[in-house]
């Protein structure tokens, strides 16, 4: 608890002995791409879940994808994309956050990995999660992100932000969390992995 009575949420040695720790967790969802993608082909991807140093508290920086992108268009998303020669997930969600916003790989001290989440697009994804200290510069690719901003992480890890809904697809019932907050609906993929993140804080 710190002075107001409140969790210590915002305390980057905090979420460093969270990591340290390792102890096991069960994550509230692994995604259920595989119930929608009946080819089979599942592809490796890794996201960078950027936890940011600020003085007010950590936050996660996120990003909202253009209007005109074949997949998720206009989704709130982290960044990062599919493994290419990459030696392993955290190099890979490094590399693709690099291109993606321009975040120097200097910037992040990588803390560990979540559990893969598999979307509908077809993906194993590995979130990884860093500790992202300022000052840094970014430089969003036009192509893929219209704008990038960031949420206090107690926003994530409070349950009374969390949904769960269902929707069906090509005739099969999908459930998904999301995680309204102001102007963004953070939802799909995105908030799955938000909520393992939570479950892995607060276990």
């Amino acid at each position: 608890m710190n002075a107001r009575g409140h969790l210590a949420y915002h305390d980057a040695d905090w979420l460093r002995e969270r990591f340290s720790a390792a102890l096991p967790y069960e994550p509230v969802t692994t995604g259920d791409g595989h119930l929608v993608r009946r080819d089979g082909k599942i592809r490796p991807a890794s996201v960078l879940v950027p936890v940011v140093k600020r003085a007010s508290g950590l936050t996660v920086l996120l990003t909202r994808r253009t209007a005109h992108l074949h997949d998720h268009a206009g989704q709130i998303s982290l960044p990062g994309g599919r493994a290419e020669e990459d030696e392993s997930p955290e190099d890979t969600a490094l590399r693709e956050t690099a291109e993606e916003i321009g975040l120097d790989p200097r910037h992040v001290e990588v803390l560990g990995s979540l559990t893969d989440y598999v979307t509908v697009t077809g993906y194993r994804v590995t979130p990884v999660v860093g500790l992202v200290s300022p000052p840094f510069e970014l430089q969003p690719d036009a192509f893929e992100v219209a704008e990038i901003f960031e949420v206090p992480l107690a926003v994530f890890l409070d349950p009374a932000n969390h949904q769960r809904n269902r929707v069906v697809v090509q005739g099969v019932e999908r459930q998904y969390y999301a995680m309204p907050y102001g102007p963004y609906y953070i939802w799909g993929a995105t908030a799955g992995m938000l909520m393992n993140l939570y479950r892995f804080l607060t276990r």
